[in-house]
């Protein structure tokens, strides 16, 4: 089943995170948004079970990262931070469910927007019962297959793991925003195929790459112009890429029955990465008849993450909620969903492969 929904905008501006109204009016939705938005003011007064963070210092607040490689990352230029990719497992108090969801956050490969698109998703996910693993991956000047194999070791460790963690290795998703959308749907179209096992394979290599369902939110999908975002073409794949390359890692193209059921989210007027490749992959999906929804908001911002201090775009994570209740990824019954927030600053203090410059 496959559906659609765009989203109509308003006449006023913001700036936020590159934010502007989009003025077109695409479908009569004006009612429908304003119910919506509603619902999350009317949540934002009642008291959510979130883990108290009492600590002045804000690392401590983080779970302890579990490195993909602890000997050494294949591909590896060094060994600085900047060199070794790491996920944050992110256990929620209480389970209300058996799914997990790797959060790939985005920055163009150049680098990873790992608080507001990352510990603030994880943060959200918890809220609900829900566990979640944030990657913090290698970016330029690493090019493929690192960040292709960085994501790819992420959920294969996350699976292999599933039971220390309380989890179903049949119910791993994949949560990406920008480049870090292209990377998660490059794991949800290709899985094993994505990118080659590194030279000493182990045994969390024999894991499953592919995640049982897709989040992707203002995603890059495309590496084919007209659609592709410049910045994360050339970071991934170089200033002269190969025509094959582009072709396998635009996910729109390798979509088949197979791929897992997706969620979709983006804004028509993207200043960044033009809405085509939401447009282009939900058109892909619908073709292969795979379970996808997607929401465009006629509205003009880039990387806002869960949006919460941007009204026209701060019920999005609701109709994710409504989307994961009606596809069995979460129970009806979990905690009712965070109220918006504005989004969260990267920790004083934190290294990672996607921090160091």
């Amino acid at each position: 089943m496959a559906a659609v929904i765009l989203h109509g905008g308003c006449d006023g501006n913001h700036d936020q995170a590159k934010g502007q109204a989009y003025p077109r009016i695409l479908l009569p939705m004006k009612t429908f948004t304003f119910r919506l938005f509603l619902v999350i003011v009317l949540l934002s007064l009642i008291h959510f079970p979130m883990k108290a963070q009492t600590s002045s210092d804000p690392l401590k607040n983080l779970p302890k990262p579990i490195f993909l490689w602890p000997n050494g990352a294949p591909g590896a230029l060094g060994d600085t931070e900047a060199d070794k990719p790491r996920l944050y497992p992110f256990l929620p108090e209480i389970k209300s469910t058996t799914t997990a969801v790797l959060v790939i956050p985005g920055g163009g490969y150049t680098h990873v927007a790992i608080a507001h698109e990352g510990f603030q998703f994880a943060r959200w996910l918890n809220a609900q019962g829900v566990a979640a693993f944030v990657l913090d991956y290698r970016v330029a000047p690493y090019k493929y297959p690192v960040e292709i194999q960085d994501g790819m070791r992420a959920l294969r460790y996350i699976r292999t793991h599933a039971a220390d963690y309380g989890i179903d290795a049949s119910r791993i998703g994949v949560w990406g925003s920008s480049a870090g959308g292209h990377l998660a749907s490059t794991l949800g179209v290709h899985g094993n195929d994505a990118a080659p096992l590194p030279e000493k394979p182990d045994e969390v290599d024999k894991a499953d790459a592919k995640p049982n369902f897709m989040i992707l939110a203002y995603p890059v999908i495309s590496m084919q112009s007209p659609e592709a975002h410049k910045g994360s073409l050339q970071n991934l794949l170089g200033d002269t890429p190969d025509p094959q390359q582009q072709q396998k890692f635009s996910s729109q193209l390798a979509v088949n029955a197979q791929t897992p059921p997706t969620f979709l989210f983006a804004t028509t007027g993207d200043p960044t990465v033009p809405v085509e490749n939401s447009l282009d992959m939900y058109r892909a999906l619908e073709r292969a008849h795979v379970s996808a929804e997607i929401h465009i908001y006629d509205y003009a911002n880039h990387g806002c993450g869960l949006c919460g201090d941007i009204p026209e775009l701060s019920t999005w994570p609701m109709l994710l909620r409504v989307w994961l209740n009606h596809t069995g990824w979460l129970p009806k019954d979990a905690p009712m969903l965070p109220p918006p927030a504005p989004n969260e600053e990267i920790p004083a203090g934190l290294t990672g492969p996607g921090l160091q410059k």
